[in-house]
């Protein structure tokens, strides 16, 4: 072997001829390969898988990115590094740069839960607090923007290094996403789906800055205060007394369900029946005493009247005044000042005077 065959042989160890990268894992966002002190011979292959992004960097400036596919290395395909490095046509030389790898596949299964509870108003309810928790998947959808503004020049950025701030984006819109759905809290275990569906439209846009979006959101659970969920009993047991036979019925089928643990046996059995048929009684007796109309008020008593000489009350219809006989008009007068007066007022007209 002579010694331009060394050199040769030298040199080609240190140059890369392949660039490739194979995921182990189910994690791995980002991945830097590995140059090893070595460089990157013009001409080199370059596979990019399904699901995969590879970014050149050179000397801190992002230059190619290329989309899945089998691509040889030359200054034709390499645009914008071919004009960072100032390369003149059809010149092979070997160069530096750093290569990224982003998964853009779907990475799910991924958990959320409000930490604390989240304040909401309900129609209904009001001011209210809620806990709820489910899953969501996400994908990478600008390769560029998440270089530049989450992992810069990190070698691996894996799923739980992001996990946290989306979780955050996730709480933190859910309750705007409630409140603006105005569906009440009664409401909200029926339409999981249209509130997750209502939530991705909030929370995508706060995760185009980090270059990632949700491609799914789903709701496991929303939980009410203890308090509210005892309001919702109260009402659910106040529909089910409001039929009182069938009340009555439950209670005796209850009394019958229960008498094969009571020493009683049958007796036992009689007197829950009893007790259903009484409490249920009472329920009929106090509803129609609800529904009984209210008793008129008695007439108020007529006005009475005065005669104007001496202010003396006298009978009504009284032609004359009993004390003095003074002539009474028909119509009812002030004591004081004589003044006719409606039979009904309280004050007269005239001057004043308590009637």
């Amino acid at each position: 072997m002579g010694i331009f065959d060394t050199i040769g042989n030298v040199v080609r160890s240190q140059l890369i001829d392949v660039i490739e990268w194979t995921d182990p894992t189910n994690d791995t966002i980002v991945h830097k390969y590995d140059m090893n002190g070595k460089e990157i011979m013009m001409g080199a292959q370059l596979t990019v898988r399904e699901s995969q992004v590879a970014i050149f960097v050179n000397e801190g400036q992002l230059a190619d990115i290329f989309e899945p596919g089998r691509y040889e290395l030359q200054t034709s395909n390499m645009p914008i590094l071919t004009a960072l490095k100032s390369w003149k046509f059809g010149f092979n030389s070997p160069f530096k740069a750093d290569v990224w790898f982003i998964s853009t596949r779907q990475f799910l299964d991924c958990k959320w839960g409000t930490t604390n509870p989240v304040m909401m108003r309900d129609a209904e309810f009001g001011m209210i607090r809620m806990r709820a928790f489910g899953n969501y998947a996400f994908r990478v959808t600008s390769p560029e923007t998440l270089l530049k503004e989450v992992f810069g020049t990190a070698s691996v950025y894996k799923v739980s290094d992001i996990e946290g701030q989306i979780k955050r984006v996730v709480v933190s819109s859910l309750s705007d996403a409630v409140a603006e759905s105005k569906i009440p809290a009664l409401d909200i275990a029926a339409n999981y789906d249209e509130l997750a569906a209502y939530a991705i439209q909030t929370i995508n846009p706060k995760l185009a800055g980090i270059g990632v979006q949700l491609t799914s959101f789903v709701i496991e659970n929303v939980s009410l205060p203890e308090e509210v969920e005892k309001a919702m009993d109260r009402r659910t047991s106040m529909g089910v007394v409001g039929d009182l036979n069938k009340y009555t019925q439950y209670q005796a089928a209850e009394a019958l369900r229960e008498s094969a643990s009571n020493p009683g046996g049958l007796a036992g059995a009689g007197v829950g029946m009893g007790a259903g048929v009484a409490m249920g009684q009472a329920f009929a007796q106090a509803m129609s005493a609800n529904q009984q109309p209210t008793p008129a008020a008695p007439a108020a008593p007529a006005a009475a009247s005065f005669c104007p000489a001496c202010g003396n009350p006298v009978a009504a219809g009284a032609k004359f005044c009993a004390n003095c006989g003074q002539k009474l008009s028909a119509a009812p007068a002030c004591p004081a000042c004589g003044t006719p007066v409606a039979a009904d007022a309280k004050f007269c007209a005239n001057c004043g005077q308590k009637l």
